[in-house]
């Protein structure tokens, strides 16, 4: 039995130092890609904060947004966006309280759930259509965003959507998300 405990435990201190004798020669660079310029970043730095900070120029009303949406969101969203097959975009109910907690089966709309407009925004510009994000110009971006804001009751069919009004629009939702104050800028890794 000691004998067995004493070659187990020689197996693992060479198993041990074979790691690190690996690991003492991995390379900290793997000799190729490069980093990136400043203009392959500003590509790529097009978040929107919930204040408008990030808005692009531009500009887009309901009107524009409609046409923008039948031919490119209505075969997934549906007709007026309430049909899918994929997620409804449009709906208010319920419109009292916050109900979400308690009954996850209440379906979850731009007009009773989102809290920011820019949200929305920033949402669309990165991720529709999914068949090439990113895809959308800013004007057809903004345009979308009034048709859906408009099609959820939460703006008027003349309001034209551009980043000084986007940030404006008060959504029914917002009071019942808590922004997030923490100062960390580190990640703690994953467990």
């Amino acid at each position: 039995m000691t004998r067995t405990r004493g070659a187990v435990g020689l197996a693992s201190l060479l198993v041990v130092l074979l790691a690190a004798a690996i690991a003492a020669q991995t390379p900290t660079r793997f000799g190729f890609g490069r980093p990136a310029t400043p203009e392959e970043i500003a590509r790529l730095d097009i978040d929107v904060m919930p204040d408008g900070t990030g808005l692009p120029p531009g500009r887009g009303t309901p009107a524009e947004g409609a046409t923008i949406y039948a031919s490119k969101c209505a075969a997934c969203h549906g007709k007026t966006g309430r049909e899918g097959p994929n997620d409804v975009l449009v709906g208010r109910a319920p419109t009292e309280g916050f109900p979400f907690s308690q009954d996850p089966a209440l379906r979850h709309t731009i007009g009773n759930y989102w809290p920011y407009a820019t949200t929305v925004f920033d949402y669309v510009r990165r991720a529709m259509p999914p068949t090439s994000p990113g895809s959308l110009t800013d004007n057809e971006v903004y345009a979308l965003t009034a048709f859906l804001l408009h099609a959820n009751e939460l703006i008027a069919s003349d309001l034209v959507m551009d980043r000084s009004t986007l940030p404006g629009v008060k959504m029914p939702a917002r009071e019942h998300f808590v922004p997030d104050a923490r100062t960390q800028t580190t990640r703690k890794p994953p467990l």
